[in-house]
């Protein structure tokens, strides 16, 4: 079996621009759905925080 880590000090290798141009999008389209799920989606931290706030100044 080979020694993994002696691969570490070797130079890097060009990726195929089809593989780079796939992972680019594919990065892409997570960004994209995790910016639309927190569009959607409730900050808990923000709403206990602005709960508490409330429940202050109500006293």
């Amino acid at each position: 079996m080979e020694d993994p880590f002696k691969l570490i000090n070797q130079p890097l290798k060009e990726v195929p621009p089809e593989l780079k141009n796939k992972v680019m999008s594919d990065i892409a389209m997570a960004k994209l759905i995790m910016d639309l799920a927190s569009l959607f989606s409730y900050n808990i931290g923000d709403v206990i925080e602005t709960v508490m706030k409330n429940r202050n100044s109500d006293n």
